[in-house]
């Protein structure tokens, strides 16, 4: 759990510490999500592996794509002199999306087994 959660959390720091103007903290953020990231992609990956089908294969997609944004995102802003460059911003905001994806893609079976507890037409 703290694998898939972790990562997430970082990205969450980062984003508030970009908000506030603490450029610095938000790249250490990112920098600590970057290891988290890339052990719950080769994990995915490998759930892929062993049950293809079914959501597992965007799980892994989405995961890999994680990673290379956050590698792309740590370049950049370690690259900048002043502020955040657009293209940091940008695939902080794709990986976010991408972290939304992944949630629902986690929670749509979660949700159709709360289905049975809502009752039937009358």
């Amino acid at each position: 759990m703290g694998r898939r959660v972790l990562p997430a959390l970082f990205v969450v720091i980062a984003v508030v510490a970009d908000l506030h103007g603490s450029h610095s903290l938000a790249a250490d953020a990112l920098l600590a999500a970057l290891p988290f990231a890339a052990v719950a992609a080769l994990v995915t990956f490998g759930d892929y592996i062993d049950s293809p089908g079914g959501a597992n294969g965007v799980q892994s997609l989405s995961s890999g794509a994680i990673v290379v944004l956050l590698v792309v995102s740590c370049a950049v802003r370690n690259a900048a002199v002043h502020g955040v460059p657009p293209l940091g911003v940008s695939s902080l905001v794709a990986i976010v999306c991408l972290f939304a994806l992944k949630g629902m893609l986690a929670g749509g079976p979660q949700l159709r087994r709360f289905s049975s507890f809502w009752p039937a037409k009358p």
